[in-house]
């Protein structure tokens, strides 16, 4: 996953190692508008970095592509929501 121009800790990134999308391409996560994001997202539910990375992409305000399984609108979702 691209990272955020953030400054970051090695911490922060080291679910990236293990991560099971640093086997696929960043189109599988990053699709064309409208295209599916339903085969990213079920990668993501087997990946044990999940979590880690969607906290990353909340922290970081990620606002493209899937991250820890949700969508952009998720993302936005689940923020405002928790507010």
């Amino acid at each position: 996953m691209p990272i955020n121009t953030t400054i970051t800790t090695e911490h922060e990134l080291s679910w990236q190692e293990s991560a099971l999308c640093a086997q696929a391409g960043p189109e599988f996560f990053f699709p064309a508008p409208g295209s599916s994001t339903r085969e990213a997202k079920q990668l993501c539910g087997a990946c044990e970095g999940r979590v880690a990375c969607l906290e990353y992409a909340l922290t970081h305000d990620e606002r493209f592509g899937v991250w820890g399984g949700l969508s952009e609108k998720e993302r936005h979702r689940l923020k405002r929501t928790a507010r």
